[in-house]
């Protein structure tokens, strides 16, 4: 039997910032100038959210970090990826 409580995430701007990274870690390789706009826009946005939850995060002592560790991780690969010529020549 299921209890009438919703479950809702630990920390939903964390999963924010997880989807906004990701989505933007796979836009990235689009090329001509799409990629680095999509990617970098988006990758930019889940930093901003990113911050955001890891101080929500440590005010209710670490619940839902992880979902930002693995954001960081995408971000840092997109930005890496547009240093190296994704989404502009690829």
């Amino acid at each position: 039997m299921s209890s009438s409580r919703e479950i809702r995430p630990s920390n939903p701007t964390a999963w924010a910032a997880f989807w906004f990274a990701l989505a933007g870690l796979v836009l990235m390789p689009i090329p001509l100038f799409i990629g680095l706009v999509l990617g970098g826009g988006l990758s930019v946005v889940a930093a901003v959210l990113g911050v955001i939850a890891l101080l929500k995060g440590l005010a209710r002592s670490g619940k839902g970090i992880a979902p930002v560790v693995f954001a960081a991780i995408f971000i840092a690969l997109t930005w890496g990826g547009i240093s190296v010529g994704g989404g502009i020549v690829w």
